[in-house]
This record gives structure tokens, sequence and C-alpha cells, in this order.
């Protein structure tokens, strides 16, 4: 049975900056993209990184701020999110795949039930 758990969110300031963790068991992890995404309401969820074993990758929207990282040993993976701002509130979910378009939530096969992000201005 897959798990993946995420962790580390909460309410911060504009600027401030949050680390979410992401625990992820039953699967492979190496073999895995690990992806984040948000979803804020009434709004559609978005990529937001995503890391394997070819490099990582960002929404343009969190380029330069956001950092995403993992370990494998520990089958953790983690978002470094600083100069966080107020339309980076959401929902934060890990997200695991094996396909290839990893902007694309319909390529991921397992996710975590999230983490809210609030950042106040």
């Amino acid at each position: 049975q897959v798990q993946l758990v995420e962790s580390g969110g909460g309410l911060v300031q504009a600027g401030d900056s949050l680390r979410l963790s992401c625990a992820a068991s039953g699967l492979t992890f190496s073999s895995y993209t690990m992806g984040w995404f948000r979803q804020a309401p009434g709004k559609e969820r978005e990529f937001v990184a995503a890391i394997n074993w070819r490099g990582t990758y960002y929404a343009d929207s969190v380029k330069g701020r956001f950092t995403i990282s993992r370990d494998n040993p520990k089958n953790m993976v983690y978002l470094q999110m600083n100069s966080l701002k107020p339309e980076d509130t959401a929902v934060y979910f890990c997200a695991a795949s094996q396909g290839l378009r990893l902007s694309q939530p319909s390529e991921y096969k397992y996710w975590g039930q999230g983490t809210q992000v609030t950042v106040s201005s």
C-alpha cells in the first residue's frame, strides 16, 4: 500500500520561508519522479516542482524561490519555499509518477492528502 504523507505547512507572513516534507512508503521510491502540486480555493491543481534522476523542474511562478530535493535512502522529498507571497497560499500535495509529462497531474499515480500553506500579506 503506497502512502505519501506531507508535513510542514502553516501560516506565515509574506517574505517568510517554509519547508515542506513528504514521507513515502510502499513504493520503490528511487524509481519515481516526485512532484509537488498546489491547489488554491476555486482553482485547478497546478504544478510546482518535480525531481527525478534527470534533474529538477519548476513552474515559472516559483523558479528562484522554491527548491525541491529528495533523500532516496530515507524515502523523503522536500520543498524549500523562500520569499513566500500571498499568491502561494494553497494546499500543497506531494505526488509520485513514472510518466513523462512531469507538470501534468494526470501523470501522477499516487498522491498525498496535502498540507495547507497560508501566506499573509
